[in-house]
């Protein structure tokens, strides 16, 4: 998966390249070039780079949730009052 997200960020920036490189000649052609290659990099890599990246974690663990901001407060409490110590 990391090769074929790879190859088409790649593609992507060499449409993008291209693109800009004939926009004085032929200025509709260069538009879909730069458009294509646009697509390709938030459309297609980067919601394939998220998919492979976030497998397996948890989506609770990153929701704003009650039990979520209860661990927040006792993280800060606790680093607070070890920074209180140590003054």
């Amino acid at each position: 998966m990391k090769y074929i997200i790879t190859l088409i960020l790649l593609a992507s920036f060499g449409s993008i390249i291209y693109g800009f490189s004939i926009l004085d000649e032929q200025m509709p052609l260069a538009h879909k070039y730069i458009g294509f290659g646009t697509v390709g990099i938030f459309l297609v890599a980067m919601p394939l780079f998220l998919i492979s990246v976030s497998q397996g974690k948890k989506l609770k663990d990153y929701m704003l949730n009650e039990e979520n901001i209860r661990k927040m407060r006792d993280q800060t409490l606790k680093k607070t009052d070890n920074q209180q110590g140590k003054d």
